[in-house]
């Protein structure tokens, strides 16, 4: 096994990994100013938390990916039998 290489810019290669990193260019980065290393780590923790728990994602039926995993999480359950019963 070895790794390979995805040339950047080249979302063929890599589609999911090229979206984000140009949704995080032209929404974040580009927007920001940061001050310092700890100020540049606390705005990206705030940007992350909007995109992954309150930003809904046309890709996964307009849903948040945190609600979409949460979805495929207790399907998944379902369907090996270990969801809850409630009665």
């Amino acid at each position: 096994m070895e790794t390979l290489y995805i040339e950047p810019g080249a979302p063929w290669e890599n589609g999911f990994a090229e979206s984000f990193h140009s949704q995080l260019r032209d929404e974040f980065l580009a927007v920001e100013e940061f001050e310092s290393l700890p100020a540049a780590r606390r705005l990206t923790a705030v940007w992350r938390e909007d995109y992954n728990h309150h930003r809904p994602h046309s890709s996964l039926g307009y849903q948040t990916p945190a609600a979409y995993a949460a979805s495929l999480t207790s399907a998944r359950a379902r369907q090996t039998g270990l969801a809850e019963i409630v009665v």
